[in-house]
């Protein structure tokens, strides 16, 4: 960690700029200037600036290549050419010949866990055993367009209970939960902001109100031109006595959403990047916010990291008719590549509410609209308006997630739902890796993390500013705040250690703060993080003290 190179940093010369680009795109810049570091000195590259974890979850994807051997089989069963041409599945008699198979292949641990699997959907939701395994199967071979177009019923059915585990702490609200497959996260965003615009739920304009640190498209797609939203951010500010961030929020912020002009909230529970669950008294005070002061408040919950919090309670759970939930299985099971997620939304909710109370003239250009759908345009759902919307409403014919998207998201969730019958051990194992990641980057620097039931750690955001203080003393930090720009610190570790971490203030969090990701590298690789962190906050100190006036 000695080896860092000398002051002529290129970061002053062009600093305002990059303090406006994304984190996301100045992460680029950053691998450039780590790579170029690596040729100058013999070393790797450490990227801890995405959140693509380096992990995969082997049975549920091993089931998926076994039931695909066994819709292979069904296929030829059909009819066969020998030019490598077969027929589609056919629902007669196929659980017959899926337990048939079952049997047979009984000594491969991903059939072993197809048939938990099966035997689940059958003994919790009395599935009809052929329609289950031809849905299973042609989702399999992907034969087929997605009906219906949402989601398909069993990938529903076992995704719901999913949700009710992981989301709403086995205590799913009363009443139906809806869900809409989407290609990941990313695109479940892009649709529930363009359908909430194209329905008039929100105009341009009306004032939303965003929790911050937030995952940057969350800042970053209310400003563009076609959504110009007034945006008010709530900031995760408490500190506690030892003036350490809690990433927690103030009673004072969060109260400003009783004024009824406030039409949205969007939200990342746990956060990224501080990677927090929201607090008991924060969910219970936006209860109360909505039950007396602003029962039309739209909520969109972003929980995909809710699986590394025991216990998470989302805001699905307690304000289910207001609340529109994100959930994507990239992370938990290492699945970025799959694009797999879903939206939520509860049978009776405020969307669907407002819709019918929207002006005769907004309703007459809806129903131009959808008009080519279905005749009763009033009548349709949010949630299936964003169906259409997700292919500009002319394509809504072919909508939805594709088969084997759906199919692998399905063997996820089951994987999930049985690994807590048989004790958790996916779900420990996780936790445990993530947790020795971060005790070895916190270590490192010197400083050692209290328990936090609240912490989810895939991300840890370290607030530069913070540590200065505690380890130097507040004239120290007061200075680097003063001189240098909040960039240097990342562009230093490219430049000077050939690490990437990304600027928290791109996050619309503490400007000295950094992002470290928890998910890609290996545990060695966090403690050479924190130990590279350290030094270059004491070279800072060590520059300080050189400025100091000599003592007389």
């Amino acid at each position: 960690m000695k080896q860092l190179l000398n002051d002529h940093s290129e970061v002053p010369s062009f600093n305002k700029e990059l303090e406006k680009i994304s984190p996301f795109e100045l992460k680029d810049r950053l691998i450039e200037l780590a790579g170029e570091s690596i040729r100058k000195m013999t070393r790797t590259m450490l990227n801890a600036g995405r959140g693509n974890p380096n992990w995969v979850a082997t049975l549920p994807r091993e089931a998926f290549f076994s039931l695909g051997r066994f819709g292979i089989s069904e296929c030829r069963r059909n009819w066969e050419t020998g030019e490598g041409i077969a027929g589609i599945p056919q629902k007669e008699g196929i659980s017959h010949r899926f337990e048939k198979f079952l049997k047979e292949q009984q000594s491969d641990e991903s059939v072993k866990f197809l048939d938990k699997c099966y035997r689940y959907m059958l003994s919790e939701h009395s599935a009809d055993a052929d329609e289950l395994v031809h849905e299973w199967v042609e989702s399999i071979i992907g034969n087929q367009y997605p009906v219906p177009d949402r989601i398909l019923k069993f990938t529903e059915i076992a995704v719901r209970d999913y949700l009710a585990q992981e989301l709403c702490d086995g205590r799913p609200p009363l009443g139906e939960t809806d869900l809409f497959a989407t290609e990941g996260g990313t695109a479940a965003m892009c649709y529930i902001f363009d359908s909430l615009q194209q329905n008039r739920l929100l105009e341009r304009g009306d004032k939303i109100a965003l929790m911050t640190p937030v995952f940057t498209p969350y800042i970053e797609i209310p400003k563009l031109y076609r959504y110009n939203y007034k945006v008010t951010e709530i900031p995760a500010s408490r500190m506690n006595a030892d003036g350490l961030h809690l990433w927690q929020y103030d009673e004072k912020d969060i109260s400003k959403l009783r004024d009824p002009e406030y039409k949205a909230l969007f939200i990342v529970n746990p956060s990224n990047p501080p990677s927090y669950a929201l607090d008991s008294s924060t969910i219970e005070l936006l209860v109360d916010i909505v039950s007396k002061w602003n029962p039309g408040l739209m909520i969109v919950t972003d929980d995909v990291y809710a699986t590394y919090v025991p216990s998470f309670q989302s805001l699905m759970a307690r304000l289910p008719h207001n609340t529109i939930t994100v959930y994507s299985f990239s992370k938990y099971f290492g699945a970025t590549g799959w694009r797999t997620a879903v939206i939520a939304l509860h049978r009776d909710n405020i969307f669907d509410n407002m819709l019918k109370r929207l002006p005769r003239k907004r309703k007459n250009e809806l129903k131009q609209r959808y008009g080519s759908i279905r005749n009763d345009v009033e009548n349709m759902r949010f949630i299936d308006r964003m169906v259409a919307d997700s292919r500009q409403v002319a394509l809504n014919h072919t909508a939805g997630l594709s088969l084997p998207q759906q199919m692998q998201m399905t063997l996820f969730a089951l994987y999930s739902i049985i690994d807590k019958r048989e004790g958790d051990h996916f779900r420990e194992k996780m936790h445990e890796i993530i947790q020795k990641r971060l005790k070895a980057l916190w270590t490192s620097m010197g400083f050692t993390l209290l328990p936090d039931p609240l912490r989810a750690g895939y991300y840890s955001e370290i607030d530069l500013l913070v540590w200065a203080e505690r380890f130097h003393s507040k004239d120290f930090a007061d200075w680097l705040r003063i001189t240098y720009s909040p960039l240097d610190v990342v562009f230093r570790l490219a430049t000077e250690t050939s690490l990437v971490v990304l600027n928290g203030g791109g996050f619309d969090g503490p400007q000295w703060s950094i992002r470290v990701s928890l998910a890609n590298l290996d545990e060695k690789d966090y403690v050479t993080i924190g130990m590279s962190v350290r030094a270059i906050l004491d070279s800072y100190a060590t520059r300080w003290k050189k400025s100091l006036p000599a003592a007389e």
